[in-house]
């Protein structure tokens, strides 16, 4: 018997998801000067792909994607960016503006995650 749902653990990966993704962008941010650094982001795919044994993925017809990266990790260098004399290719104004999704994608989490945990300890108590 699973006595905790499996969408706790759905929502706990999510959490490292924006966690991660949160101390990249603030990287990004905090090289916005330095000449030749390149952006980097959270490859999403990676980690739905490292969380395969959770996660069953499947596939009713031969044209539906499949989850595999070819990645080496969840943080790679972002591509298709355009490039400043420097060589940098940090835009602070879209860093900034995916911290502030990222942020709002986080604080969701843990009131939905916080939620569970009310219900759960509701339970415990027997209503009370």
């Amino acid at each position: 018997m699973n006595l905790f749902s499996n969408s706790i653990t759905s929502l706990e990966r999510g959490l490292d998801y924006a966690s991660l993704r949160q101390k990249t962008i603030a990287n990004n941010i905090a090289n916005v000067d330095t000449p030749n650094y390149k952006a980097k982001d959270v490859d999403f795919k990676k980690i739905l792909e490292d969380s395969k044994n959770d996660f069953q993925n499947y596939r009713t017809d031969k044209r539906h994607f499949t989850f595999s990266a070819q990645s080496s990790g969840p943080v790679i260098t972002a591509r298709n960016v355009a490039y400043n004399e420097s060589g940098n290719s940090v835009d602070l104004d879209s860093e900034m503006s995916e911290m502030a999704e990222n942020q709002i994608y986080y604080n969701a989490l843990t009131d939905r995650l916080s939620s569970k945990y009310a219900s759960l300890s509701n339970i415990i108590k027997g209503g009370r």
